[in-house]
């Protein structure tokens, strides 16, 4: 990866400018992804891919076209820009698209501050089926533990860059290390399941693989015997496994491609309470070795913190320039864009006020419900907030896990649901969205 992508993006936007285009915006991005999975103790397969992508954004008037390419050859780029400026000249106006302007581009990052990217050596294909096979074995030295459905590790480092005929240039490099242990106990019909891994932006920070691996094992044992729950309407606790998950419900309905289209059952919540006082949901794109953080957005404006809900009261939508133009508001600086694509908003890093229990607290307060550690299948109404979904977890009584279930489901509207969440305060604090367990008072679950 030594070819200069800031070359790259500066060879589109000139051809851009011959094809005539009115304005224009490219991104490049290249990269290496390195992964090897195991079974049964011997490699079972390994991956690595080397390549670049190149985007370009045209502007003719009130109208754009996007098109992308992974061969960066002068004549590749050239009949790129002249057949995006065709496309753009045939695609209907717009009268909300735009770039930034001078005065709205961020002038000042600090990329290194950020530590996006593991200065350390790439792993080599021995050290990633190293790990792989210590958190395997770790999961089969757990008794009940009778197979790992797959073990792997993988490595990831993308360099990216995009630069505008506005005058913004700006990239970054960003690196992914992780592994993952998925664990099976029981025979036939009686199977079960489960997993555990970890993700970082650098290698150092990454848990051990043994320990890893014995979590995944000690899961799918204890998924064993696993029944439906009785049907009713019970106290439900999200693990914080799958708790950000709820919470991306609200993202989802507070994103402004979807209160441009009025596809949202929060269309009429700004200003109003969605979730419970006292809890915040605050975006901070600035988080050190986290990897939703970032320094620009995908238009090139500075990001900055910000509260989506306060206090339980909705502050902003999440906004990019077209959408804030729709609405008559201003960007948050939320764009989001690849080579392929136009920007469109988007949130990283989230963080929600924590509680003051811990989530055996709330299994012991919730007496008798549903503990949820995982969750299929979705039939959500984006528009009314309508929910159901299968489930599976441990049915709680007496304030103590009894046993586990499966095959049920469990059923709500999100805007109650929201209003009446009691956290925990287990959120990760490594993790791009920390969201800690999650008690709702009442849910109709349907099993037995």
């Amino acid at each position: 990866m030594t070819r200069s992508l800031t070359d790259l993006g500066q060879q589109l936007l000139d051809a851009a400018k011959r094809a005539g285009a009115d304005a224009c915006d490219a991104m490049a991005v290249d990269g290496i992804s390195h992964s090897i999975e195991v079974r049964a103790g011997k490699l079972e397969q390994a991956e690595r891919s080397e390549g670049v992508d190149i985007g370009l954004r045209v502007f003719v008037g009130a109208r754009q076209a996007c098109v992308s390419a992974s061969d960066t050859s002068p004549d590749t780029i050239q009949q790129m820009a002249e057949r995006a400026v065709e496309m753009a000249r045939q695609a209907p106006d717009d009268a909300f698209i735009r770039q930034a302007t001078a005065v709205e581009l961020a002038s000042d990052w600090d990329v290194e501050a950020l530590q996006l990217a593991d200065p350390a050596e790439e792993p080599t294909a021995v050290e990633l089926q190293q790990t792989a096979l210590e958190a395997e074995a770790s999961a089969l030295d757990v008794d009940g533990v009778m197979q790992c459905q797959s073990a792997g590790a993988g490595f990831g480092s993308r360099r990216i860059h995009l630069c505008m005929s506005n005058g913004f240039s700006g990239g970054y490099v960003r690196t992914d290390h992780g592994f993952s242990c998925v664990a099976i106990s029981g025979t036939g019909a009686h199977m079960e399941r489960d997993y555990d891994g970890d993700s970082r932006i650098f290698r150092a920070d990454l848990r051990g693989a043994g320990e890893v691996g014995h979590s995944a094992g000690t899961r799918a044992v204890a998924r064993q015997g696993a029944r439906k729950p009785p049907t009713g309407v019970f106290p439900v606790l999200y693990d914080e496994r799958i708790s950000s998950g709820l919470i991306g419900h609200l993202l989802s309905a507070t994103n402004g491609a979807a209160v441009a289209r009025g596809a949202t059952w929060l269309h009429d919540a700004m200003q109003g309470s969605v979730l419970p006082d006292g809890i915040s949901l605050i975006e901070n794109p600035h988080r050190v070795r986290t990897g939703g953080s970032r320094p620009f957005d995908g238009e090139g404006l500075p990001v900055v913190m910000r509260h989506i809900v306060e206090d339980g009261v909705l502050q902003q939508w999440t906004l990019d320039l077209a959408t804030a133009a729709q609405l008559g508001l201003s960007s948050t600086g939320s764009a989001m864009r690849g080579p392929s694509g136009p920007p469109s908003p988007g949130v990283g890093n989230v963080e929600l006020t924590p509680g003051t229990q811990s989530r055996e607290d709330l299994i012991r307060d919730m007496g008798t419900g549903l503990l949820l550690t995982s969750l299929i299948g979705s039939s959500i109404n984006s528009t009314t907030g309508d929910y159901s979904r299968g489930a599976s977890g441990y049915w709680v009584e007496n304030g103590e896990i009894a046993y586990p279930v499966n095959e049920c489901t469990i059923a709500g509207n999100l805007r109650d649901m929201l209003m009446r969440i009691v956290p925990a305060n287990d959120g990760r604090a490594h993790l791009s969205r920390v969201i800690p367990s999650m008690l709702i008072p009442g849910m109709a679950i349907a099993g037995e």
